[in-house]
């Protein structure tokens, strides 16, 4: 028996039923019976009214993912109906409909519908489908909610429940749904709700076997009913669903899912046409990988490499672009953590069903599973490119020059593959023409019997090619026939290989470090020994160190020795870490606003007892006149300056142009001035007489 509550309600159902636009039968329904039909009133659940507050507050972060779910439950209808028309085929209606969803809008109505030809539902299914969330669980659910009142509390036990379908309460004020099961005897059924604690099931006699949604949107969410707002979200979460998804009388979703098809049975042009859609670009891939495997886990995949990218230009970081879906549904466009940071110029789609989502299906719930996840697939990645660097060494070299800050990045950042990234690093090398590139494994197999011995990789970190050769750190190397790797771009480069440390067993070491040992290598250039065939002896050494040390240079070095790597300079700074890292960060220091300069540290120096300048700057240095000492000590100072310049350490070299204007002078002592002639004015007067005439 109806209580009074109830009688009113159905009332007031009858009353819509009359006044709704586009709700297919229900005018028919009334001519045909001359009165309403029965309907009968049912409450929600304590719990499901809690569940149904949280849906439509606090659940969901887009509230444009209703569109998602409803097509989603679409789709799983006609599998559903696909099922059971294999498994029990006499017991259906016969059917000669395409499977297919139809989804309309009405802005002046402010409706959304969404209707499937699927497999429908009966009474009782629409009472445990739709009138109780979560039945399997909904009492366990409720009670670990009261537990606690906080979204982190909700976020931790929702996950383990799905309610889709309830998200349409965030953006419509009722929601009809008429469905028809797919058996020979099946009812048509209205179901209906505002989503505040009641819904209704009247008889539906002309439903349409499946399911048909119609939302009546609220007023602040009537953008939901414009066609160009529901065709960009169709087109974001569910362009790749299997069946043909029917918007406004035009399919939308053309471009299937390559992902989720076997690679060999995907050609160029599909992969050009799928790489141009997730790219948003017209050109050509340069580089594609189609990754399928069943184990460890289920993952469907497919990643594309353009021909270029916008972070070279200055422009702002660029977005993850792989998108992550689970059975062809959009879950997060630009997904996090399921692919390192330094992975982000690729583009792509990764699909896989072992990953648990939260109840709202926005997010990931497992993260030990994401970084499993994350894992195989840079692995997997990493051993692609390595592949086709063996394949086609020329273009991946044009690769490495667009794309070779991220793989740097990757060492310097993932701890975890850093070893495996270092195998995709290419540099030019001392060994190699210019614009040639190597990798590290081809370096250490150019290694000569003795350089091998030593187990170091040798490189040096200079403004371009010409330079670096004709660094004083590089004299000895080039005398010993030793390969050095160059490396231009700083200061970058100078963290990458700090951080890089060692590849197989060999240290990764600059050619400017102190402590460099190569005397067990022969020379293969003596051309200089000739020329520097005499030298200081110990004990002049020992008195010009002492000198340089303790006199001339006593707040600039806190050592000066002599040193066995130079040939043609007279002398080097030795020990310098990352110098072009070392004025970023000084750079850096000012920008931040701290005017305390960096204190200046004190150098090691290192001079070559053969060179000339440095035999008679000792010769000066001993002189008991105090001009000739003056002197010494100029010269002294500015072969420091000039070290610290080939190391690219000296803060600002115009600290050095009064001692060289100094220099000068010194050097032109007894170079007479010309003498004026008395005809002839000085040169300001002849211009100021100038001056006059033409005034």
């Amino acid at each position: 028996r109806n209580s009074p509550r109830q009688i009113r309600h159905m009332r007031s159902v009858g009353v819509r039923l009359l006044s709704a636009g586009g709700q297919r039968g229900s005018r028919s329904w009334f001519k045909q019976t001359g009165r309403l039909l029965s309907a009968e009133t049912f409450e929600f659940k304590s719990q499901t009214k809690h569940l149904l507050d949280i849906v439509a507050r606090s659940l969901y972060t887009e509230k444009e993912i209703f569109i998602r779910e409803l097509i989603s439950n679409a789709s799983d209808a006609l599998e559903k109906l696909r099922y059971a028309q294999v498994t029990r085929h006499n017991e259906l209606t016969e059917r000669s409909e395409v499977p297919q969803i139809k989804i309309t809008c009405d802005e002046e109505m402010k409706t959304f519908t969404i209707e499937d030809t699927g497999v429908g539902m009966s009474k009782e299914e629409l009472m445990q489908n739709l009138g109780t969330i979560a039945h399997s669980g909904s009492g366990t659910l409720v009670e670990k909610l009261k537990d606690g009142d906080d979204a982190q509390t909700v976020e931790n036990v929702i996950g383990q429940f799905g309610v889709g379908f309830y998200s349409v309460f965030m953006v419509c004020s009722k929601v009809q749904v008429y469905t028809r099961g797919a058996e020979k005897d099946a009812q048509g059924y209205l179901w209906e709700s505002d989503g505040e604690g009641s819904y209704t099931i009247n008889d539906a006699p002309e439903a349409n076997q499946g399911t048909k949604i119609v939302l009546h949107l609220k007023n602040q969410e009537s953008h939901f009913s414009a066609p160009r707002v529901v065709e960009r979200v169709i087109k974001k979460y569910s362009n790749f669903i299997a069946h043909p998804i029917h918007f406004n009388d035009t399919v939308i979703n053309t471009v299937g899912a390559i992902w989720r098809e076997t690679p060999q049975n995907v050609d160029k042009e599909k992969h050009s046409e799928f790489f141009q859609h997730v790219a948003n670009t017209s050109d050509e891939p340069l580089y594609k990988l189609h990754y399928v495997t069943d184990a460890p886990m289920g993952i469907r995949s497919v990643f594309y490499i353009g021909q270029s990218h916008t972070e070279k230009m200055g422009m702002a970081k660029l977005d993850m672009n792989v998108a992550l879906y689970i059975r062809k549904v959009l879950i997060q466009s630009k997904a996090k953590g399921v692919l390192p940071e330094w992975l982000r110029f690729l583009h792509g789609v990764v699909d896989s069903e072992d990953l648990t989502l939260n109840i709202s299906r926005e997010t990931i719930q497992d993260s030990q599973v994401v970084r499993q996840l994350s894992n195989i697939l840079t692995k997997r990645i990493i051993r692609w490119l390595d592949g086709e660097a063996k394949k086609d060494p020329e273009k991946y070299n044009k690769f490495f020059k667009e794309f070779g800050s991220f793989l740097k990045e990757g060492v310097c950042l993932d701890v975890l593959h850093k070893k495996d990234v270092a195998k995709l690093l290419r540099f030019e090398s001392s060994a190699l023409e210019e614009g040639e590139y190597t990798s590290l494994e081809d370096y250490i197999k150019r290694m000569g019997p003795e350089h091998q011995e030593t187990k170091q990789i040798f490189y040096m970190c200079a403004p371009n090619r010409q330079l670096a050769l004709a660094s004083p750190s590089y004299e000895l190397f080039s005398k010993k026939g030793i390969e050095v790797l160059l490396l231009y771009s700083l200061p970058g480069d100078e963290f990458l290989m700090g951080n890089l440390v060692e590849f197989k067993d060999n240290k990764v070491k600059s050619i400017e470090a102190a402590g460099i040992d190569l005397s067990a290598i022969p020379d293969v250039d003596t051309d200089m020994d000739a020329v520097l065939n005499t030298k200081l002896s110990t004990a002049q050494c020992k008195q010009f160190s002492d000198w340089l040390q303790h006199i001339a240079l006593p707040q600039k070095v806190n050592s000066a020795n002599v040193s066995t790597r130079l040939t043609s300079s007279p002398c080097i700074i030795v020990g310098v870490e990352a110098p072009h890292l070392r004025q970023m960060m000084k750079m850096i220091n000012k920008e931040m606003g701290n005017t305390t300069d960096m204190p200046n540290e004190r150098q090691q120096l290192e001079y070559n007892p053969k060179h000339s300048v440095i035999k008679r700057l000792y010769t000066l240095s001993q002189s008991d006149v105090t001009a000739d000492q003056d002197r010494a000590k100029l010269l002294a100072e500015q072969l420091f300056d000039n070290a610290m310049i080939a190391a690219g350490m000296l803060d600002d070299p115009r600290s050095m142009l009064a001692r060289l204007h100094t220099l000068i002078d010194r050097a032109l002592e007894g170079v007479e001035e010309p003498e004026v002639e008395a005809d002839e004015a000085p040169a300001s007067e002849g211009k100021q007489e100038t001056e006059e005439k033409k005034e």
